[in-house]
């Protein structure tokens, strides 16, 4: 039996204001992703990758079309609707960090548990420690995060998306301010926690190793599905195992 899809869009346009003009950044789009996927959505800088992503993760809203996340039509929800869905069902993994200076590394990625209000201390501290050390940063939990490099920062931002075990991570442009080993060893802990959690993951990104590494591309162009150049691919297997 078919799994029902995670995320659907359909017929998706979004316009922007520019002085007097618009910009339209979305050309109809009509997309349906599944739960458990690991896709990347590709393209060049300006094809509306971001743009996509921010419609799913309801921090902006299509200006005419259909987008579904879970089961809701983010359309007809209020604001407190809307964080409710994004705090219970999103994690986001955002180019620019978006952490909270004056926040250690460790209450930084503590943070999306205490908001959710249902998580004892002692396993939100398991659980912040644990993914603290998967990406190599648990000597720096009492750390703020002016203390860190661009690279550091990115991991803890890494770590607080996964801290809640989202149903959907969204993340754009994730190993931009990474090296090639770190870049290699988030994908890792990203692909683990898909397979163990069946979490979808939803990539913007045009970078190779990512794009090598999911098991969908869906490529964009000037803001519309590039159907020729989008493709699945079979599944990868992998050694790495998160605890529970």
């Amino acid at each position: 039996m078919t799994s029902k899809p995670i995320v659907v869009l359909e017929d998706v346009v979004k316009d922007y204001p520019l002085g007097t003009a618009t910009v339209r950044a979305l050309h109809g789009i009509t997309l349906k992703f599944d739960p458990g996927e690991f896709t990347t959505i590709a393209g060049p800088s300006g094809c509306g990758k971001s743009t996509l992503l921010n419609l799913i993760g309801c921090m902006d809203k299509a200006t005419s079309g259909t987008v579904i996340v879970g089961s809701s039509n983010t359309a007809t929800l209020d604001d407190r609707s809307l964080t409710r869905l994004r705090l219970e069902t999103i994690g986001f993994i955002f180019q620019s960090f978006n952490l909270i200076p004056v926040l250690s590394v460790y209450q930084n990625v503590e943070l999306p548990l205490l908001l959710k209000g249902t998580i004892a201390s002692h396993e939100r501290r398991e659980r912040v420690m644990h993914l603290l050390t998967e990406v190599g940063l648990a000597d720096k939990a009492k750390s703020r995060s002016f203390e860190l490099s661009g690279g550091q920062r990115q991991r803890v931002a890494v770590a607080r998306a996964l801290v809640t075990r989202p149903q959907i991570i969204l993340a754009d442009e994730p190993t931009a301010n990474l090296d090639s080993v770190t870049g290699q060893a988030i994908l890792k802990l990203m692909e683990a926690m898909n397979k163990e959690w069946n979490t979808t993951f939803i990539f913007s990104s045009h970078d190779p190793q990512i794009i090598s590494r999911a098991r969908r591309v869906v490529r964009l162009k000037d803001g519309k599905l590039d159907s020729a150049h989008s493709h699945s691919k079979t599944t990868h297997t992998h050694e790495t195992n998160l605890e529970h």
